[in-house]
């Protein structure tokens, strides 16, 4: 056997595997309200994964000029998944996504905090300037009513 062919093999493989992650990792969704991307966030967290966020986000900004809002779901954001991260990094990583974007000229929005965050982030005294909608369907209806559209219109 080629263990060297073998082991070619599975570093290609192993490299296709983190390319899927990363791209799963971070998904942009185009939104029905025109210039609006959706960015779920689910599963584990960690400064690496809101560097990845922002990454992909800003590129996607920068590629699609037109964006003018981003609305970040964390709705799908599990107990488990926040239980051992620290909530002062959590506000500092949200802030950061919200000042880059502003910066760009984007409309930051956030959805979907579960109660624990928000009482971890109030217990912690920790102050965040950020539009917060309690779910992407209300934030969604906001952006429609601002834009004069409703759903029927679609």
């Amino acid at each position: 056997m080629d263990y060297e062919n073998e082991i070619r093999q599975l570093k290609a493989k192993i490299a296709s595997y983190e390319k899927v992650l990363l791209d799963t990792a971070a998904p942009i969704i185009p939104s029905i309200v025109e210039n609006t991307i959706l960015v779920p966030i689910a599963g584990h967290t960690s400064q690496n994964r809101f560097n990845l966020i922002r990454t992909r986000v800003l590129d996607y900004v920068g590629d699609h000029r037109a964006t003018i809002c981003a609305v970040f779901d964390f709705t799908g954001l599990d107990l488990n998944d926040v239980e051992e991260f620290d909530f002062t990094i959590l506000t500092s990583e949200i802030g950061q996504l919200n000042n880059t974007l502003k910066l760009m000229g984007v409309r930051p929005i956030f959805v979907g905090f579960n109660p624990r965050i928000v009482r971890e982030v109030v217990h912690a005294g920790i102050h965040m300037e950020i539009e917060t909608y309690v779910n992407f369907k209300t934030s969604l209806k906001t952006l429609l009513t601002e834009n004069d559209k409703s759903l029927s219109s679609f």
